[in-house]
């Protein structure tokens, strides 16, 4: 069979035309953003409701969270707006100084006046009208860094024992840092994030498995810690101790214990009632069990797994694209958010040791909050532009207006 082309008709080029010299506008993936906006409502109305009666505690008055959670979700959806708009070429030419800002981040919460200590931990920065945990933007800067990375060592990570040793190592110097805050959550989250992208550019096996026995005995050794051991040991039986070590996971498992099928109602939570400390930010997961029960957890744990599949499947097809710079980039966000989901939600069920990890989108904590609506912008860019080079659509109206230009 002979194949012709077939020239535009004459409206669809006057059609072509109204839509202006050359649109190409791309409508931002629903996949992303309704899950995303759904868990944002989850977090606002959670944190209104576990935080009531700790803000009027504090005499800080009774919506005093809320509104600042509120606050923190407006900004977060500009970042995030910001960041559909910054090319992903551009990430990649400043991917490289991403890996020694991410280490200054780190290391200016140990400047006198600047940083700001919470609980014997010092992860702050003192802004004056507020304090910013700079670990949540070293983990963006991070999943830059390694994206541009991987790109630039491509061939070698999958043969070379060096090329993948070196990120390991920017990972090991941060887990130092963060270990000397204390932040043994974030060291996790943070380690997970390069192995795991590690793993999807094609590093060998073998090299994985040497780098995560070079690794251990920095856990081993932080574990060690005498506040940590006794987590460790309250964590494998919270009973043994229930008003000491252990009081935290007792409270949160009777908090989810007492949710059974359909909650006890949304506000009628009795363990947040400074039963169960830090209910509106590490712990709101067993907050949102007693009040919604196993069916609320089964539609949480439903929107976190359509997002999060949902911006793995982007950095698939962006690689099989042509695109590695941004499937990678794709790839670390959903790394992330998987790791710091497991884990809070772990931590909540007594599946982990305590660790002081919010649940994204979820838990009150507007470094958290703003962080992550920076990388939802930053996937939904990489999403934008994929559209635009795989599209039928797109190309087709390309294909007319070249046509009606000539």
């Amino acid at each position: 069979m002979v194949m012709t082309y077939q020239q535009p008709h004459r409206g669809m080029i006057d059609q072509a035309r109204r839509f202006g010299s050359i649109s190409e506008r791309v409508d931002l993936d629903l996949w992303i953003l309704v899950p995303a906006a759904l868990l944002a409502a989850i977090g606002l109305v959670m944190v209104g409701s576990a935080s009531i009666a700790i803000a009027d505690g504090q005499g800080l008055g009774r919506h005093y969270y809320t509104i600042r959670h509120l606050v923190f979700l407006f900004f977060g959806l500009l970042s995030a707006l910001v960041l559909t708009k910054i090319p992903t070429e551009f990430l990649f030419k400043i991917s490289r100084p991403m890996m020694l800002l991410g280490a200054l981040a780190l290391a200016v919460v140990f400047i006198p006046g600047i940083g700001h200590t919470v609980n014997g931990s010092t992860r702050w920065v003192n802004l004056g009208i507020t304090n910013f945990q700079t670990v949540e933007a070293v983990k963006i800067m991070l999943i830059v860094y390694m994206a541009g990375y991987l790109v630039r060592r491509q061939d070698g990570i999958q043969v070379r024992f060096l090329d993948t040793l070196k990120p390991l190592l920017v990972a090991m110097f941060y887990m130092l840092i963060l270990l000397l805050q204390p932040d043994l959550g974030s060291a996790v989250v943070i380690t997970v994030i390069v192995g795991g992208m590690l793993f999807l550019a094609g590093a060998a096996w073998k090299h994985i498995f040497i780098l995560v026995t070079l690794t251990s005995p920095l856990f081993v050794l932080a574990a060690m810690e005498p506040y940590r051991l006794r987590r460790i040991v309250s964590f494998m039986d919270p009973w043994a101790d229930p008003f000491n070590s252990g009081f935290q996971l007792t409270q949160a498992l009777i908090a989810i214990g007492r949710g059974e099928l359909t909650g006890v109602g949304l506000g009628a939570s009795i363990q947040k009632l400074f039963y169960l400390p830090e209910a509106h930010t590490d712990f709101i997961f067993s907050v949102y069990a007693e009040e919604l029960g196993l069916i609320g957890v089964l539609v949480l744990m439903l929107l976190f797994a359509v997002l999060i599949g949902r911006i793995m499947l982007v950095g698939l097809n962006s690689i099989r694209a042509g695109r590695p710079f941004a499937g990678f980039l794709a790839y670390g966000v959903g790394l992330w958010l998987s790791i710091q989901t497991l884990v809070s939600m772990g931590v909540n069920m007594g599946v982990l040791p305590t660790k002081g990890l919010t649940l994204p989108l979820i838990s009150s904590g507007g470094s958290s909050i703003l962080m992550t609506f920076v990388a939802l912008g930053m996937v939904l860019r990489v999403k934008y532009e994929l559209d635009r080079e795989t599209d039928p659509r797109i190309l087709r109206r390309r294909e007319i207006v070249g046509y009606a230009r000539d």
